[in-house]
């Protein structure tokens, strides 16, 4: 039996939804189109002025009551993204792409990131306001704290998502910086703001994890609990593959995250979203509860792989499922 959630039944503030109007965001997000195409700024717009639901965006940042800390580490955020790169080198460093990607992985052994990846930049995943010239999406992971993470909704565990936010920024713009100084374009980016690309698709390519039902990537290591940041950048990095681990399988039959969202907006069956099958969460049932809460994140906090120690033994386990309904065994598991 599911446990009860203290959140439910749940009713959408009206104050909120007078605010948001007619808006669709499902509509905007290509929820049911079967075409590819490039995505639309749905939410997290820098200009809340000309955006249609800017005024609703806004109120969404006054709900929150943030401690010192809170306002510290947004403060540094906000420091980081605006922080300029250092102009390219006239020279460019001649090292090979083995080369580059030992260097690209001193990131992790820094502890600058938990994670790297490479994959070719991919038209439809430009929002349709951006451009950009530069053909290789660099895809940084950093880790949540989950003892932290885990008081989501409550301010501890917003802290800790700003926190991480913070980490991807200052990671991005360092690993933007070392490709400038090689003599290469590179353009930091960085969230939850919305910048020129999406972040999950080349995450997903790049070996990441796959695609959750809550709408996350999950992967053995850490779960869904790691945040994005990214560099755009034309430098002769070799893209590294997609990873799979039989988490598509497990979210087809789990209803952790469902039954743990406050607005039902986890769907339990995959939908069509610009052109590809996916899971989807709907937008217009989630943003009135993500915007009281200032941020939700309950459904990445209680997913089963985000718990420490937990997805290496999952990944195990639905490779040795994988195996017998395939009729095939493996003697180093």
């Amino acid at each position: 039996m599911a446990k009860k959630n203290p959140f439910r039944p749940y009713t959408a503030n009206a104050e909120f939804k007078e605010l948001l109007g007619t808006y669709n965001g499902n509509k905007v997000n290509g929820l049911g189109e079967t075409a590819l195409r490039p995505p639309s700024m749905v939410w997290w717009t820098p200009d809340m002025a000309d955006a249609e639901f800017g005024e609703a965006q806004m109120w969404f940042y006054q709900q929150e009551k943030p401690d010192e800390e809170m306002t510290q580490l947004r403060h540094q955020r906000h420091q980081a993204v605006a922080a300029e790169l250092p102009p390219v080198a006239t020279d460019v460093e001649s090292a090979s792409s083995e080369t580059l990607a030992q260097q690209l992985n001193e990131f992790v052994t820094n502890g600058d990131c938990e994670m790297t990846g490479v994959t070719r930049l991919k038209p439809e995943w430009i929002f349709d306001h951006e451009t950009t010239e530069l053909p290789t999406v660099v895809m940084l992971g950093v880790q949540h704290d989950y003892e932290e993470l885990k008081h989501v909704p409550a301010l501890q565990g917003g802290k800790d998502v700003t926190r991480q936010y913070l980490r991807a920024a200052v990671a991005s713009k360092k690993v933007a910086t070392w490709l400038r100084e090689c003599g290469y374009q590179a353009e930091a980016v960085t969230g939850p703001m919305t910048g020129k690309i999406l972040m999950i698709p080349p995450a997903l390519e790049c070996g990441f994890g796959e695609l959750g039902k809550h709408g996350s990537i999950i992967n053995p290591e850490f779960g869904s609990a790691f945040r994005l940041s990214a560099v755009l950048t034309n430098a002769p990095l070799e893209s590294t593959p997609a990873r799979e681990f039989g988490i598509d399988d497990f979210c087809s039959r789990c209803r952790v995250c469902e039954n743990a969202c406050p607005p039902e907006a986890i769907a339990p069956a995959k939908q069509m979203v610009r052109g590809v099958e996916k899971w989807y969460v709907d937008f217009d049932k989630c943003i009135p509860f993500f915007a009281e809460t200032s941020g939700c994140a309950i459904c990445i906090a209680v997913c089963p792989w985000s718990l420490p120690d937990v997805g290496e033994g999952l990944a195990i386990k639905l490779a040795r499922r994988a195996e017998r309904l395939n009729g095939t065994a493996r003697s180093d598991v």
